[in-house]
């Protein structure tokens, strides 16, 4: 069985989206760690792009070939993820996908969104999410 997951991190504290040899900081190696102990058998996701270390994500899309032993409903599999991913990281949403469906070939776009701060003091609540521009900004040379 083929699942589609709209996956949400907050990549703070992550060395980026894609499994890496000696790393357990990466948002595909804790949704593996997840899903091959409810497998009992090691799994690999695929995911439609990846990020780089403490790049967050609103609606990365993933996909998990599982075997057909593997009796849960996909929104059961989205509770258990849930359930044991760190707090930042979610799944957001589990479908079954056609068993050729893969998120990276399948990917149609990708958007970015960039936030600037134009203030003169730290902001404690956006200082991880938002760049801190101290110079004027050329609105007119950044459309």
């Amino acid at each position: 069985m083929n699942y589609r997951m709209k996956v949400q991190y907050d990549g703070t504290r992550y060395q980026g989206w894609q499994r890496q040899p000696g790393s357990r900081a990466t948002i595909q190696g804790k949704i593996e760690e997840v899903l091959s102990r409810q497998a009992g058998r090691p799994v690999q996701i695929d995911g439609a792009g990846r990020t780089d270390a403490g790049v967050h994500a609103l609606e990365q899309i993933a996909n998990v070939h599982l075997p057909d032993t593997f009796a849960a409903s996909a929104e059961e599999l989205r509770a258990v993820l849930n359930e044991y991913l760190p707090e930042d990281i979610r799944i957001l949403q589990v479908e079954r996908a056609g068993e050729r469906f893969h998120s990276r070939l399948h990917a149609t776009g990708k958007q970015y969104r960039y936030h600037l701060m134009k203030w003169d003091s730290e902001d404690v609540f956006h200082r991880r999410y938002c760049w801190k521009m101290t110079e004027p900004l050329d609105i007119t040379g950044m459309r």
